[in-house]
């Protein structure tokens, strides 16, 4: 275990994946990682960066073999949380046991796939579960589908975390409608969203930057920065070649230049959505 009970809060990667290319890999996988992300490795990089804790997200092509991520979250309980990816009958008891070794949420990975009945007698026992464990569902979508799905999850009351800034068409701008959309979600209280994932808003590289520095003081007059959290996205799946860990807080610097506001971001956001 890594020794860290003294560490100060200084501010939260809220996205990131560890791996190694010995696990065994789910079926029909998009991606087949060639290396090993470690924790020590992304350790390093937050602390390069003035950070100390950290959200590790249940990377898609290990399904719900959540083993690596649970041993992950043992090294350093105090500093780390996670966010599983469960199978709808999971038990109660499987649930407690994963909150008792940090993790707070759960993930939802419906980029390519049919979208769930979230109000079905399939999902509403494992829905129920989450928001009586003070988890939150993490979403990962279109943006055009961000709106429905958080009015499905509403009934249950559980806290909702919106992955890469809704996944928006970063070359329509953020005044089409579908960015708009998100943004009238803002004031509620049990809604986050991450400010990640710059390089997977689907337009050019000069289309999602523009994007990023567009939509960040938007989504920050919307949510507030207590609704906001910052994620790396390490180590940047099909992307390693062109994208580094400081590169993705500088961009951060640079899209949140307000110092208090980027720190809150980094911290009092983060506290809310993930229970440091």
């Amino acid at each position: 275990m890594i020794a860290t009970m003294s560490t100060p809060f200084l501010g939260v990667d809220a996205h990131a994946h560890v791996f190694s290319r010995q696990l065994d890999l789910i079926e029909g996988r998009r991606y087949t990682p060639s290396y090993d992300a470690t924790l020590a490795q992304w350790l390093h990089n937050l602390q390069g960066q003035g950070l100390s804790h950290g959200v590790l997200v249940q990377p898609s092509f290990l399904g719900t073999e959540n083993s690596h991520l649970l041993q992950a979250l043992a090294q350093a309980p105090d500093r780390l949380r996670g966010v599983a990816v469960v199978d709808t009958d999971t038990s109660t008891s499987q649930l407690k046991r994963m909150a008792r070794l940090g993790v707070v949420g759960i993930r939802l990975n419906l980029m390519g796939k049919s979208l769930p009945d979230l109000g079905s007698a399939q999902w509403r026992p494992l829905l129920e579960q989450v928001a009586q464990l003070g988890w939150h569902v993490e979403l990962h979508r279109q943006i055009e589908d961000i709106p429905s799905l958080c009015a499905a999850l509403e009934p249950y009351g559980c806290k909702i975390a919106i992955d890469h800034f809704g996944r928006p068409h970063a070359g329509f701008g953020v005044q089409h409608r579908t960015f708009q959309d998100l943004l009238a979600l803002g004031g509620q209280g049990h809604l986050w969203v991450k400010v990640s994932g710059v390089y997977r808003l689907g337009g050019t590289h000069q289309e999602n930057l523009a994007f990023a520095h567009a939509a960040a003081p938007l989504l920050i007059e919307h949510f507030g920065t207590d609704h906001l959290v910052w994620g790396s996205d390490w180590p940047h799946t099909q992307h390693e070649s062109s994208v580094e860990y400081s590169g993705q807080f500088a961009l951060l610097q640079s899209m949140v230049p307000w110092p208090e506001q980027r720190q809150a971001i980094l911290t009092e956001g983060a506290r809310g959505l993930f229970g440091f």
